[in-house]
């Protein structure tokens, strides 16, 4: 036990690793890395932006008009911009103001918690899969 210790703490960790464990470690590793690689295809792009207050659809817009809009929240007032085919949160009554640090987005989804504003982007339809079953509930 006392030499493991030493072992630790001198840095011998990579010494005691077997060939198979620096061959695993090094495949997780480039997993993880390949794995941003395929992010952009997990979000869906698209021109149509849904913006909702509450679960309620107040705005339908397209990335390809440049415009903004307020939108009234609980706590006031969202100011949200669209421009050269990106959006952002220009400005919210939220204290942390995380929503508009987020910065312009041209895929996903931008939160103002909250305010209960939820800006989504993506496809030129939107899928609304909440009254559907999923693998596990049939």
């Amino acid at each position: 036990m006392k030499r493991l210790i030493k072992d630790l703490r001198t840095g011998g960790v990579l010494s005691m690793a077997t060939f198979m464990d620096k061959l695993l470690f090094f495949l997780l590793v480039a997993l993880a890395i390949a794995g941003f690689s395929f992010m952009d295809d997990l979000l869906p792009a698209g021109n149509l932006v849904n913006i909702s207050v509450d679960d309620t659809t107040v705005y339908k817009l397209y990335l390809d008009e440049d415009r903004v809009v307020s939108v009234k929240g609980p706590l006031g007032d969202n100011i949200i911009e669209i421009k050269d085919g990106k959006i952002r949160m220009k400005d919210a009554p939220c204290p942390q103001k995380l929503c508009v640090r987020q910065g312009w987005v041209d895929r996903g989804a931008i939160v103002c918690l909250p305010n209960r504003v939820v800006v989504s982007v993506g496809g030129d339809k939107q899928h609304s899969h909440a009254g559907d079953f999923d693998a596990v509930t049939k």
